[in-house]
């Protein structure tokens, strides 16, 4: 996966925007959106019980649509509540992908109430992985 310049980072954390459309996802790499977090959740959930399992991660979802997950425990989610509003920034897709395989692009979050940051993909895996 292509690393993300320095400088979308930067527009990232400082606010810039290509696109400020809320509601909808950047579709463009640079762009930013305001939108809100819809749910907190870990990156498995028990399908029996329909209950989170502890220690697998940290998914996010978006009101915009938009997902980020990690196999960690990403603590600037965990902070976070259902409601916050965020800046989501597009900063790096990934290069020579199947069609129709859309997996692995990474988004720049801000939480602007906690002023925390995480950097994260919208998969589990990259496109073409498992």
């Amino acid at each position: 996966m292509p690393r993300p310049s320095l400088s979308l980072i930067a527009l990232a954390l400082a606010g810039g925007t290509a696109s400020a459309q809320a509601g909808f996802l950047p579709t463009r790499v640079g762009a930013c959106v305001a939108t809100t977090i819809e749910s907190i959740e870990t990156r498995l959930m028990d399908g029996a019980t329909n209950t989170p399992i502890p220690n697998s991660g940290s998914a996010v979802r978006f009101a915009n649509g938009g997902y980020q997950v990690s196999y960690d425990t990403v603590p600037a989610i965990e902070e976070s509540r259902k409601g916050d509003r965020v800046r989501m920034c597009f900063i790096s897709t990934p290069l020579n992908c199947p069609p129709g395989d859309n997996r692995g692009k990474v988004y720049y979050t801000t939480n602007l109430r906690t002023h925390k940051s995480w950097k994260l993909p919208d998969a589990e895996h990259s496109c073409g992985g498992a």
